[in-house]
């Protein structure tokens, strides 16, 4: 039996290993089952269907983007999940000195005006640290949806010209 406890830092698995793990596996099989999808539909002859590799390859697309768009999602939560531990770590190293230095302060209102201080900067630094973790989401998510906006106006394009060729010409 190891010595090693779950909550060891030294011998645990990054925090995000089971998202990125999950994420690995849903992709996967995500592209496992468009490949059979392909399969199935490259033997089929359907009537007045476009180019069935044509829609195959704009399908590769579609997924390739999805793919993009959720890397993209899982590395804007990594770096907020990140970002968030450093605030917490600078937070835990300001709360030891503010320890410190309110206990080196003599007088009591020398002390009270310090606590006030001490309490101001605080408040400041979560609304700050607040405002950073959301811009990175908020990055993040624009960044997703960016990449799966630009397929979706690519995708309708190519189901266009589709149809368009494989309507009948009444010439």
């Amino acid at each position: 039996m190891s010595s090693q406890k779950p909550s060891d830092p030294a011998g645990a698995p990054p925090a995000n290993a089971p998202f990125a793990e999950a994420m690995t596996t849903a992709m996967a099989q995500a592209r496992s089952a468009a490949d059979d999808f392909a399969r199935m539909f490259a033997d089929m002859k359907l009537p007045a269907m476009p180019d069935s590799e044509a829609v195959m390859a704009a399908h590769k697309r579609n997924m390739d983007a999805l793919t993009r768009a959720n890397r993209a999602a899982m590395e804007g939560a990594q770096a907020v999940a990140r970002r968030h531990m450093e605030i917490m770590q600078q937070t835990m190293a300001e709360i030891s000195e503010t320890m410190r230095a309110l206990a080196a302060t003599d007088a009591p209102q020398a002390k009270a005006a310090r606590q006030a201080e001490l309490l101001k900067r605080a408040y400041e630094r979560a609304v700050a640290n607040t405002r950073e973790l959301s811009e990175l989401i908020q990055h993040a998510n624009g960044e997703a949806l960016g990449v799966l906006n630009h397929r979706f106006v690519e995708a309708m394009d190519e189901v266009k010209l589709l149809m368009n060729q494989a309507a009948p010409k009444t010439e």
